[in-house]
């Protein structure tokens, strides 16, 4: 029986990750970015006013004090005319003289000569001559030019997720299309003569096709892009025709339902024009037994996975899921893993490593974190879809490990949703 590290060896050793490619960047979100971005203007391009208000010169208005209070010292009355209105978007150039003031809005270019913004709550807001409550400073409420960043900054860093931030600087220094990684390309399959697609009333003996749909959720989920191609017999000539045009065009193909028994020397057999798949026990539970090889020209990494839902899922996340983290670049590909004190005694098998679902709930007194095992112990039914509905969590046991009382401390696998 092989390890779990042993089998995730061989496994993220066989990751294909697609070339990068140039997108528009209102396509990038999400994806990492797989070039230093270099800025070639200045951001802000001009020295532009932060604030509604007026632009002036601080030395004309410099004469209002404040005192100890916040308040208008005693001093002569600073009255400057106001000459001028900038509005956002002007391209009409504005010169201020000495001892005047001009309107602007905010983002509006700021005129020659003025070096800072006097704020509306400053001045009795007079649009012929206002009255000066209280002084600025030079710079004060002004966006200068270069302030955000200058010609030869780096924009975006190669590395980067590029969210809602990145999209917005890539827009701001000009930039519309970016290269990426981009998402790996998932086949999903489900094989099995029992299995109805969900649009169908079952007969005797047959069930809903839930795998395809369930782990093309979580390729999608990973980031992947997903092509669910549904069900397919175990007819030999049929199973390798649709397999093989999965190769072409897949980075991973993920075949769920062919592991075991008849099915999964069916399926070996159709394949081995392809390539060599390995069915063997790993020592996990659930999902011990699973297929892996590398088919076709390319040698792509495929999948062969339980029937059960549950173990499916669970072997989907411990094995595929770092594949597909791996080929978006991503340098941490595995789930985040906390420290949880159990409420309850969790059993587990000997010799294998426990992946059992649970919910993860955090103490609001102590901030500690909690956790509820939802099953998949010895003697319980470990193929309940609904219980890994319920879990936000994965408990992780130690393969030497077989009791852990209430109030230990175990590592947990959180399942967080992207975004």
């Amino acid at each position: 029986m092989r390890s779990v590290e042993d089998q995730l060896t061989r496994v993220t050793a066989a990751a294909v990750a697609p070339r990068p490619v140039r997108v528009a960047i209102s396509e990038a979100q999400g994806l990492l970015c797989a070039e230093e971005v270099i800025t070639e203007n200045a951001l802000p391009g001009f020295d532009q006013a932060a604030i509604d208000g007026y632009a002036v010169r601080s030395v004309d208005v410099a004469a209002v004090g404040i005192d100890g209070r916040g308040e208008a010292a005693d001093t002569a009355d600073v009255l400057l005319p106001v000459v001028g209105e900038v509005v956002a978007g002007s391209r009409t150039p504005t010169r201020l003289q000495p001892r005047q003031a001009v309107r602007v809005d905010t983002g509006a270019p700021m005129p020659t000569l003025a070096d800072a913004v006097l704020p509306l709550d400053r001045t009795n807001r007079s649009r012929d001559r206002i009255k000066v409550l209280a002084p600025v400073r030079s710079g004060d409420f002004v966006r200068r030019a270069g302030d955000d960043v200058q010609p030869g900054d780096v924009a975006v860093r190669s590395g980067t997720i590029i969210g809602a931030a990145q999209v917005g600087l890539l827009a701001a220094v000009g930039r519309d299309k970016v290269l990426v990684h981009p998402r790996p390309r998932v086949s999903i399959i489900s094989v099995g003569g029992e299995l109805v697609d969900i649009d169908r009333v079952p007969g005797p003996g047959q069930v809903f096709d839930v795998n395809s749909y369930a782990l093309a959720a979580a390729a999608r989920d990973a980031g992947a892009d997903v092509n669910r191609v549904g069900i397919v017999g175990t007819d030999p000539k049929r199973l390798r025709e649709i397999v093989e045009g999965q190769l072409i065009r897949s980075e991973l193909v993920v075949i769920a339902g062919a592991v075991g028994g008849s099915a999964s020397e069916q399926v070996r057999e159709a394949l081995a024009e392809l390539g060599k798949l390995e069915v063997e026990r790993v020592a996990m539970h659930p999902g011990s037994v699973q297929g892996f090889g590398q088919l076709g020209r390319d040698e792509v990494p495929t999948f062969l996975l339980p029937a059960n839902p549950v173990g499916a899922l669970v072997v989907f996340e411990v094995m595929v899921r770092p594949l597909i983290r791996i080929a978006l670049g991503r340098r941490q590909p595995m789930r985040r893993i906390v420290s949880a004190r159990t409420v309850g005694p969790i059993t587990s098998i000997k010799n294998r490593k426990g992946f059992l679902r649970a919910q993860l709930m955090r103490d609001e007194s102590t901030g500690e974190y909690l956790v509820q095992a939802l099953g998949g112990a010895p003697g319980s039914s470990s193929h309940l879809l609904a219980t890994l509905a319920e879990a936000n969590c994965l408990v992780v046991i130690d393969p030497d490990v077989t009791e852990i009382r209430t109030g230990d401390e175990v590592d947990v696998a959180f399942l967080a949703q992207r975004g």
